[in-house]
């Protein structure tokens, strides 16, 4: 089999490069390397080789199948004009092909980079913090009770009893403020997880941006126009927005924020639930519990905090029914947000 092997390797290496067209290499690869080529053959036929020497005969030949495949496709790309990197063929100084299709932003990236330009506008800085947080700073620091539901392994991934995986990007805040002195003006997004089950509108896991800002005479009037100022430059018009009364532990008082529906412009939609009105975010004027755990005199500082799900924004600003279709990676989807921004 050896001087066989030999042969082969020496035949194949002067028919290929006789080959003058697509058709000699196809002839000779299904002569050689096809269900019943030669090579093929041989492989086959390996049952019947003393056991001893089957080892180095199988390797033999996969070898020479290797060495072959390589030069019949160098040979073919010669025969097409692409050249060899030891034989270059064709004009090099002609301009290459653009590709037929190219990337895109992921939808959830381009609404993430627009808040943070709108914000940037405003004077925001940009802080980040662990995606795996102390139940300190996730609850406590916070001002959630010991008893809140939030803080139930049927709402929270518990690591262990006192490291979770962050609910919200809220933590962020203390860690900021800890470090910093006022006066601050930060945004914070990230990934965050809750323990849900997905449907058309939740996820186990999704992206968050805070807000946070912090002096002296900070009102809800700042809160209100810096809010109606990232609706008008977000959504692209004048959008009525409305504050209604709320409950969170780390802002008192507390705000729900809604927008007048993109859809039914207040009239009443299936999008809207009839409403006329779509919810935005949560905010409210920081709960002086908080400024506290981060060290701050709240008889001196006051500040407002809002968060909002970049995911949601992404559904209303696109149109998009189910958040679902933001992880799953189908092309076919994430094709239709090319060249949009």
């Amino acid at each position: 089999m050896k001087e066989t092997i030999d042969r082969l390797r020496s035949e194949g290496l002067e028919r290929i490069k006789a080959a003058e067209s697509d058709s000699d290499i196809e002839a000779i690869r299904v002569a050689l390397l096809g269900r019943k080529g030669e090579i093929t053959a041989l492989l086959r036929g390996l049952k019947d080789v003393d056991p001893a020497d089957r080892p180095a005969m199988g390797a033999e030949l996969n070898l020479l199948k290797v060495d072959l495949t390589a030069l019949l496709d160098s040979r073919q790309c010669v025969l097409r004009g692409g050249g060899s990197a030891t034989n270059m063929v064709g004009d090099l100084t002609l301009p290459g092909v653009p590709p037929t299709s190219g990337g895109t932003n992921h939808p959830l990236l381009s609404v993430l980079d627009s808040i943070c330009d709108i914000f940037y506008g405003m004077g925001f800085t940009r802080d980040d913090g662990p995606e795996v947080e102390l139940d300190y700073y996730n609850f406590t620091a916070l001002n959630f009770p010991d008893d809140h539901p939030a803080r139930d392994i049927q709402d929270t991934f518990y690591i262990d009893p006192k490291i979770c995986l962050r609910t919200q990007t809220s933590p962020v805040q203390v860690r900021t403020m800890e470090r910093n002195e006022p006066p601050l003006a930060c945004i914070f997004p990230g990934r965050v997880y809750r323990n849900e089950n997905a449907d058309a509108s939740h996820s186990s896991e999704f992206y968050q941006i805070e807000g946070l800002v912090v002096d002296k005479a900070v009102s809800m009037a700042d809160l209100k126009d810096t809010v109606d100022t990232f609706v008008r430059n977000f959504f692209g018009a004048e959008e009525p927005t409305r504050f209604r009364p709320h409950y969170f532990p780390f802002t008192e008082p507390s705000v729900e924020v809604d927008m007048q529906c993109v859809s039914c412009r207040g009239k009443g939609c299936g999008v809207c639930g009839q409403t006329g009105w779509l919810e935005v975010m949560g905010a409210g004027m920081v709960h002086p519990n908080v400024f506290k755990a981060a060290g701050y005199p709240d008889d001196v500082y006051t500040g407002f905090a809002f968060g909002m799900g970049i995911d949601r924004i992404a559904m209303l600003k696109y149109g998009i029914g189910d958040i679902r279709l933001l992880y799953e990676n189908d092309l076919r989807f994430l094709k239709q947000f090319r060249g949009v921004s």
